[in-house]
């Protein structure tokens, strides 16, 4: 060995890194060396991976990090001295090097982090023992002394670094690439090397693997800063040298200096440093004095199955399966791992936050016996082989499940218990699959957006969650296949595509995982800084390596997840507690309540735990579930691949088909499901039963099996057939056993999971039964933030007898709650913190008011008077204040269009009152002395129309409470319809249906005949409903369909996988008297905005255009529920979030951003892309084979005419006022479907910018130019033909 690469950059430096560690090994080895170095930028994210493939390939891994070194201390933040840290190589030589790397890897992150991971020489100075550590690259500090002339602080620098690393243990690093300073540098390093005795070393700048991958480095750097590949100023190498140059290479570049190659090989031989796991690392759990943690696990376990089965502890069967589970514990040492989690869920019993557990976990007898899962294991013929199997050494993982209002409780806890600095989360690594690469390809390509959409949907989605390379997407999907050959620019889109998938594209945090170690966790692995900003998760650091890495190191694993059905049981049995006096919990809920089976069979599943939705629910009606193993196997069913099953196991449940197996021995195995292999532990029983396999055997062969494993899946189908024959069974049926299995990888599911997810199922239809109020209260309150479901489980609260009252500061809290009528019933009164714009605060200011009347006084504010002096609506706020008048949670305390013409007034008046409260002082007596404040007078009386009340309604709640606005409508009807959407999919297939509603979508599409067809979305007071219009009932119809038109509509119901659809055959108009004769250019109407709500862009997507209020303050922002995945884009600017909204069937829009310094934009016009529902997608799937129904969608092909219509909204006053205008006209052009484009010209703070939408294609007519014109102005308007350029 001749040269050893030390300083190398893999994908873990983020965007800027090419090669994975593993590329980088198996180059490495066929250049014939033997050791290699990895030092990513800042992190070591990559070390256990990079540690495992060298030493899979034979190489020496060497462990390092290039570090960044703060100019002053690494707490100083000052942008214009601290921005640019020194970059430093280090490298371990032993485990105390390695350990130290570890410690400087966190602290720069969870310390020093200002813009880079810092750490400070101080702290550098303490944590040297063990390292060697060079100059690093041109950033360094003694290269970036040298480059700017200053030798004497290059000299001082290298004295500092020598002593601190010791003798030895500094080198100055020469490196040859194509920078005009490197030269020179060099040279100096050299000269400084003499003088000061300082040994060099050569390296080369390692950022990819190969020579011929410099152009996709290039890249990843424009997808990290946001540059075109096209671009000049910006970011790049200096060449394409910086690759993993051979050995020879490196010799004849650095012939003169020989002794810095001679070093890297000497470095390499002082670098000892083994990863490899010796054992686990689980915290010291204390037990009682004189105890084991073994003998205390046992006297648990003894004395939770005396309390839980009484009458079946000393069994038998439940003693030897106790044994031998904690035989198999106590063999791998895990007693003090269920010690840990018996711990956890003692916390939260006593807490009474609910938990449960998911997973193999529920085979365990011990976790039933110490509380850990309420599920007994033996009564479901649960495996614990599945959870936990000696002859395969993994640490147990118990998946807990706890209410996710409460989950941070239990995350506390362990941090209290164990300490923080041994708690972390686990940092998730996200990759470019096919079509992120795609897209992240094509926009540093600067190909058309258009093009790179038309691409980035041919590729075919993830198969069984696994996405699908573009190498394979391209042999099995013509679509795409078509493109690539269609014109080279889409070729090399592609090809350099499936060259980048794989590459990191950001870090994250795992949303449940959290470790538990018995030592600080610096001493195993470092540490990062949160990757998100939730302050209400306790634990504040991350570990730099992911899962896998985490079980390689031996490292405790808990998961907490959030399930959001255990708080609304939990919050639905308070409420039952509190109105009924019957204390539930989660393990006393029945499950064997005939009454619940029938009611989950008549289709009663809105808001039950894994039934609801549409297909779920019609294969339960036709099953009729009579048991609870019946819902557990449809929980098990119903997923991609086993759904197909589904109707011959309810064939064979009901006795309509005989149900046979293929060996009388299996019949006791697959009985309970009917002759069907269902469970993967089916698999493991069977295997043991038929050919004598051991558990632990069992147990390999199901992983296999399922992992698609083709070298253990030959291993085991010989001893399979092997050991079957011995057992008397025909070889042949053997082979036909075996095969089956084989097909049965692709659906088999884990019973210990589906078990306890039935259970659960059962129990939530339980409570929804016996107490449908408190439930659904629950329920509601837990999707406040979620209009659709919030809209859906209200329909069903209605279906239901239950009234839903609209909110009011007199008697609303913060979530949903029950309200007792004077009736005798009980009724849901809608939630205050349901209202968009109205967060917690306001809400809690309003219940305080409302909650501390004066003595004697009301609580109910019985004034608009009293509430402003009993509410400090300065700390409410204008915009929740205007939002809960909107929605008529004020409507006791005066008329809303008047309370909102004097909204300044009512909030001035309360400022008054309370700034004179707080400026009052109190008297001789004690009493407080006011200036009276001024009485509220109401000035107008407007009276607001019940379409903009309707409109308030649907806007801020996310529904229509008080009417809805085609009520008039379907009670023309209501005697004609067989279903709604609600019902619909209820029916039967291809039983005659009868519905109503209006059109909100309609797509046309032409077929491979040239035929032409749709597709139509009708809605109803309870949602949506998809038509298919064949040709010939097209023909038939397509005068009298148009978005918003009242239709009902006669046809055949057709059920496909999770969607219902009907297929038209009859479709008439629904019209009442006060309709009059619409022109199709009206822009108003007694149902406008419903119609268009669906075609409207969404505003919170649009608010990037909002003009700043006139105090200069930002526009308040909805609250939105926020999505439990964390991200890290290191700095990725801020166009890169545009995929968000990109990949929106419904709002899917062009943006030039562009601040006007001329007075003309170009903007070329690109034909727009294909956008297909669900329901289409599935549908055309589907037919297009079995009926030649290949469609060809007009909006892709060349005959697309050529007009295309922008218009300059001027900008209104306010920006709800410029909301509502492009709301208005985007809607208005909507309602006419065509074939041309239109967008809008926007004034942003930004600048003019144009946003069109290709997947709204209308139709420009003069009478729609002429109403424009009217409205808008001629000079505000430009129609061009669609392949010109548009100027203004």
């Amino acid at each position: 060995m001749s040269f050893v690469h030390l300083h190398v950059h893999s994908s873990y430096s983020v965007l800027d890194g090419l090669a994975s560690p593993k590329d980088l090994v198996k180059y490495a080895k066929e250049l014939g060396m033997n050791a290699l170095a990895l030092t990513d930028h800042g992190t070591m994210f990559g070390t256990l991976d990079f540690f495992k493939a060298a030493t899979t390939e034979g190489i020496k891994p060497i462990i390092g990090l290039e570090a960044y070194v703060a100019p002053r201390s690494m707490l100083d933040k000052d942008v214009s001295r601290d921005k640019k840290p020194y970059h430093l190589l280090l490298l371990a030589k032993n485990m105390t090097g390695y350990k130290n790397l570890l410690k400087i890897a966190s602290v720069s992150q969870l310390e020093g982090f200002y813009y880079h991971p810092r750490v400070d020489k101080a702290y550098l100075s303490e944590h040297t023992e063990g390292l060697i550590g060079t100059s690093a690259c041109l950033a360094g500090e003694i290269p970036r002394a040298l480059n700017d002339n200053d030798l004497a602080k290059a000299e001082s620098s290298l004295t500092w670094y020598k002593e601190v690393f010791g003798p030895g243990n500094f080198y100055l690093e020469l490196q040859d690439h194509n920078i005009p300073e490197l030269f020179r540098v060099n040279r100096l390093m050299v000269e400084l090397a003499k003088k000061t005795n300082t040994p060099l070393v050569a390296t080369n700048d390692v950022h990819y693997a190969r020579k011929e991958d410099a152009d996709l480095q290039d890249i990843l750097l424009c997808v990290q800063t946001g540059k075109l590949l096209s671009d000049t100023n910006r970011m790049r190498m200096s060449d394409d040298s910086y690759y993993l140059r051979s050995p020879e290479e490196m010799q004849s570049i650095f012939s003169q200096v020989p002794e810095a190659l001679t070093n890297t090989v000497l470095i390499a031989e002082q670098c000892e440093v083994d990863l490899t796991r010796s054992s686990y690392h689980l915290p010291k759990f204390e037990v009682p004095e004189g105890q084991s943690p073994e003998s205390f696990l046992l006297d648990l376990c003894q004395k939770g199955l005396r309390q839980n089965i009484p009458d079946r502890v000393d069994s038998p069967e439940i003693q030897e399966r106790l044994k031998y589970e904690l035989g198999v514990i106590n063999q791998m040492g895990f007693a003090e791992y269920f010690l840990i989690v018996w711990d956890l869920c003692r916390f939260s019993r006593e807490r009474n936050i609910w938990y449960n557990v998911r997973g193999s976990g529920n085979g365990s007898l011990v976790a039933f016996a110490l509380d850990i899962t309420s599920v007994e294991p033996l009564s479901y013929h649960l495996l614990f082989e599945r959870f936990l199997n000696p002859d395969r050494i993994t640490m147990p993982d118990i998946d807990l499940d706890y209410q996710d209002d409460r989950r941070a409780e239990v995350m506390e806890y362990c941090n209290q218990k164990y300490g923080a600095d041994k708690v972390a989360q686990i940092i998730t690594f996200g990759t470019l699959a096919a079509r992120g690469a795609v897209r992240d390809v094509g926009r540093v390509m600067n190909i058309p957006l258009v093009e790179v959409d038309r691409v980035a949907k041919a590729v075919p989605p993830p198969v069984q969650g696994k996405n699908v390379p573009l190498v394979k997407a391209l042999e099995t999907t013509p679509e795409l296949k078509d493109l690539y050959d269609s014109n080279e620019q889409y070729k090399r889109l592609i090809d350099v595509a499936g060259r980048m998938e794989g590459s990191i594209r950001n870090v994250g945090t795992h949303a449940a995982g959290v470790i538990i170690s018995d030592l600080p966790l610096t001493e195993y692995l470092p540490l990062h800084r949160p990757t998100n900003q939730n302050d209400e998760l306790p634990i504040k650091s991350v570990a730099q390596y992911d899962m896998a890495g985490i079980n390689d190191l031996g490292l405790l694993k808990v998961d907490f997840l959030g399930l959001t059905t255990l708080t609304i049981m939990a919050k639905a049995c308070e409420y039952i507690k509190e109105r009924h006096g019957v204390n539930l919990t989660l393990s006393s809920i029945p499950i064997d309540d005939a009454k619940v089976f029938d009611y989950i069979g008549e289709g009663h599943t809105s808001g039950l735990f894994q039934l609801e939705g549409g297909g779920m629910t019609r294969y339960l009606v036709q099953m009729q579930p009579k048991t609870i193993q019946h819902v557990i196997a449809m929980v098990a069913l119903y997923r991609p691949g086993p759904m197909e099953i589904i109707p011959d196991y309810i064939d064979n449940m009901k006795g309509e088909v005989p149900v046979t197996y293929q060996h009388e021995k299996l019949e006791e195995i697959l009985k309970e499901t009917y002759g069907h292999t269902v469970y993967q532990e089916q698999i493991m029983q069977a295997a043991m039963r038929l050919a004598g396999y051991s558990p632990g055997d069992s147990d390999d062969l199901r992983s296999a099996v399922s992992k698609k494993d083709a070298a253990k899946v030959k291993k085991h189908r010989s001893k399979f057939i092997n050991g079957a024959v011995k057992n008397g069974i025909d070889k042949d049926t053997a082979i036909e056993i075996f095969k089956h299995w084989e097909a049965f990888a692709s659906y088999g599911f884990n019973k210990s999971h589906a078990t306890n997810y039935g259970i659960v199922a059962v129990k939530t239809a339980y409570l929804k039964y016996y107490y449908s109020v408190e439930f659904m209260t629950a329920l509601l309150s837990a999707w406040k933030n979620d209009n659709e479901k919030c809209a859906q489980y209200i329909a069903e609260c209605r279906e239901m007898g239950i009234e839903v009252l609209p909110p009011d500061v007199n008697s609303s809290g913060y979530d949903f709650t029950i309200e007792d009528r004077p009736n005798g019933t009980a009724a849901i009164r809608f939630g205050l913190g349901a209202v968009k714009n109205v967060g917690q605060s306001p809400v809690e200011e309003i219940i305080k008011g409302r909650e501390d009347a004066p003595d004697g006084m009301s609580q109910v504010f019985n004034s608009l008077n009293d509430f402003g002096r009993r509410v400090d609506l300065r700390k409410v706020g204008k915009r929740p204040l205007e939002c809960l008048i909107k929605v008529g949670a004020l409507d006791q305390l005066g008329e809303r269009g008047s309370m909102l013409a004097s909204i300044d007034q009512i909030v001035n008046v309360s400022t008054s009152h309370f700034r004179a409260k707080e400026m009052g002082q109190m008297d001789l007596f004690g009493g407080m002395t006011i200036e009276e404040t001024p009485m509220l007078i109401l000035q107008t009386q407007n009276r607001m129309s019940k379409k903009d009340q309707l409109d308030w309604e649907k806007e801020l709640l996310g529904m229509y409470i008080s009417d809805h606005p085609l009520n008039e409508y379907l009670r023309q009807v209501e005697n004609k319809v067989s279903h709604n959407s609600s019902t619909l999919v209820e029916s039967e297939e291809s039983s005659k249906v009868t519905v109503g509603g209006v059109v909100n979508r309609l797509r046309p599409i032409r077929t491979k005949k040239d035929q032409m067809m749709a597709f139509v979305t009708l809605s109803d007071a309870f949602g949506d409903m998809d038509l298919v219009f064949f040709p010939k009932t097209w023909e038939q119809h397509q005068q009298i369909i148009d978005v918003g038109r009242v239709l009902l509509v006669e046809g055949k119901a057709q059920h496909r996988d999770t969607k219902t659809s009907i297929l038209v055959d009859k479709a008439s108009v629904v019209e009442t008297s006060a309709d009059q004769a619409d022109s199709g250019d009206s822009m108003s109407g007694p149902f406008f905005e419903l119609a268009m709500e669906r075609n409207l862009p969404d505003m919170r997507l649009l608010s990037r255009f909002a003009w700043p209020l006139a105090n200069g303050d930002d526009p308040v922002e909805s609250e939105e529920p926020v999505e439990d995945v964390y991200e890290d884009n290191f700095e990725a600017p801020p166009w890169e979030a545009e995929p968000e909204f990109m990949d929106d069937p419904i709002f899917e829009t062009k943006i030039v951003e562009q601040i006007i310094t001329e007075e003309t934009i170009t903007i070329e016009v690109e034909t727009p892309p294909s956008v297909q529902t669900e329901s289409e997608q599935q549908f055309l799937e589907k037919d297009k084979t079995s009926e030649e129904f290949e469609y060809i969608d007009d909006e892709m092909t060349k005959n697309l005419p050529g007009q295309i219509l922008v218009l300059t909204l001027q900008p209104c006053d306010s920006p709800e006022q410029d909301q509502r205008k492009l709301s208005k006209y985007h809607g208005w052009l909507c309602s006419h479907p065509g074939r041309d484009l239109f967008g809008f010209r926007l004034m942003t703070p930004k600048g003019w910018q144009v946003v069109y939408y290709p997947n709204f294609p209308i139709e420009i007519n003069d009478s729609i130019i002429m109403q424009l014109e009217q409205d808008l102005g001629k000079e505000n308007i430009v129609c061009q033909a669609y392949s010109a350029s548009l100027t203004f």
